[in-house]
């Protein structure tokens, strides 16, 4: 057995795992890192950069065939669902060499394929190596996870795992699961020429908030998905090319493929983390606020953490960790200013609380503004101007920002910001933005917040009505 001594040990290279080491290898640390799966983890092969490569096939798709507005004759796209699959893994190939073992190797990281698990509280074995640690991270994210519905089992069926490699073309795509891997998959699918019905067993996009999740639900809709909620799947049926899902209240619905996007499930089964006296819930690994397991030496991030799983935020956690773990510096996690956005067209992004969530926490204090998107110029221009903003603010200071609209996950990122830094709306109204940018929004909504004040104050124009007459 090949007896391994570092100072810091990371147990899978996915995002957060891989922002750690890099971070912890340049600055000086032994690194050891373990994946016993492919190099990137799930968001590069599975998540983020597939289904964002799928989404701008569809888009390319829907543009041909909606061209008219914009004096271009409209055309039927005449789609190669495998040649979309092959433009998907050139994507993945592009950006795969930042994440691969090569350039780890590289930096000064020790790079060990194979699948860790716990053999005492400071000693993980991977295949014939134990390699013992000062401080050890899991970083080992998040896998779909597949609820045991009745018939299930009998039927053939995709997750984000095996969907990018699918080459045939489905003809009718069942998604159950309305959440943003399901909605952003049923576009993608319709655009490129599928029938899409989403079955949801609450309310689709219910994480974010009603109003601005209706926007995007509107659109899917108007573009032909079926959008079943209230539909919890109680059986499933069939075979290959002819499935069948039948919900509680009885209704039955029929298609050729099965796509399951009904969440996402930590991966701890292969760990042994009782042997390191390390406690899990129901959500993850058990962690404070400065990422800490039950066993002081040792730390989980991203996915596995049981928080919020988004890439962004496992990258949020390694650098919060490296201030911990490296310095020794006290650092904490927070989720208020943390940004998720759902890329459907139009785009729906989160910042902090939603309205709903500001009302219960500030009450009266709350003042909710508002800027519809059909104002601002350079969205007129395209001819992508339904959508709204909304921010949630509490004496001068936004506590949350909901946005549905084209570029909303880019507007998102000026009110991550803002939040993080406890800026106010007077910060945001100062800002100068080129014109006509779709970015005017987020300084026109602070203009929202400011108008009334200026404009409807009696005080305010009694005093211009002195100055103007007295000041020469």
């Amino acid at each position: 057995m090949d007896k391994i001594t570092t100072d810091l040990l990371v147990i899978g290279a996915g995002s957060g795992g891989l922002s750690v080491a890099a971070g912890a290898v340049q600055m000086g640390a032994r690194v050891v890192l373990l994946e016993g799966g492919e190099m990137g983890g799930d968001c590069l092969n599975y998540g983020c950069v597939p289904s964002k490569a799928l989404i701008a096939s569809g888009k390319a798709a829907h543009a041909q065939s909606h061209a008219s507005a914009y004096g271009i004759a409209d055309v039927e796209p005449r789609v190669d669902y495998a040649a979309a699959k092959d433009h998907v893994a050139d994507v993945i190939a592009q950006i795969a060499p930042v994440d691969s073992q090569e350039r780890f190797e590289g930096l000064g990281v020790r790079v060990i394929r194979e699948f860790g698990r716990f053999v005492s509280e400071t000693e993980v074995q991977a295949g014939a190596h134990v390699i013992s640690a000062r401080r050890i991270v899991i970083a080992t994210g998040s896998s779909p996870l597949v609820p045991p519905i009745p018939g299930l089992d009998t039927v053939p069926y995709e997750t984000n795992e095996t969907l990018f490699k699918l080459r045939e073309r489905p003809e009718h795509l069942l998604i159950i699961g309305g959440g943003p891997i399901g909605m952003e998959m049923a576009q993608a699918h319709r655009r490129l020429g599928c029938a899409v019905t989403v079955i949801e067993g609450m309310k689709a996009l219910g994480k974010d908030d009603p109003e601005t999740a209706g926007i995007v639900l509107d659109q899917l809709r108007a573009e032909g998905i079926e959008i079943a909620e209230d539909a919890m799947a109680a059986e499933i049926r069939g075979e290959a090319g002819a499935i069948e899902v039948e919900v509680k209240d009885g209704r039955v619905f029929k298609g050729s493929h099965l796509l399951m996007a009904v969440g996402r499930t930590p991966n701890t089964e292969r760990l042994d983390l009782d042997k390191a006296g390390i406690e899990t819930t129901k959500a993850g690994i058990k962690v404070d606020a400065g990422l800490k397991t039950t066993n002081p030496k040792v730390y989980a991030i991203g996915d596995v953490a049981g928080g919020l799983q988004f890439t962004h935020v496992a990258g949020y956690h390694a650098s919060v960790l490296i201030r911990s773990a490296l310095f020794g510096l006290p650092a904490k996690t927070t989720t208020a200013h943390i940004p998720w956005a759902t890329y459907t067209d139009p785009e729906l992004a989160q910042v902090g609380l939603t309205e709903a969530q500001a009302r219960d926490e500030h009450g009266a204090k709350l003042e909710v503004i508002r800027f519809d998107f059909h104002h601002n110029d350079r969205l007129i221009a395209e001819r992508k101007a339904r959508g709204l903003i909304k921010a949630m603010v509490v004496k001068g200071r936004p506590v949350g920002v909901s946005i549905a609209g084209h570029q909303a996950g880019e507007l998102a990122n000026l009110w991550s910001l803002v939040i993080a830094n406890k800026l106010k709306m007077k910060h945001v109204a100062a800002m100068v933005s080129p014109y006509p940018t779709v970015g005017e929004i987020n300084k026109r909504v602070a203009g929202a917040y400011f108008s009334p004040r200026l404009f409807d104050n009696q005080v305010v124009k009694r005093v211009v009505r002195l100055v103007q007459r007295w000041v020469p």
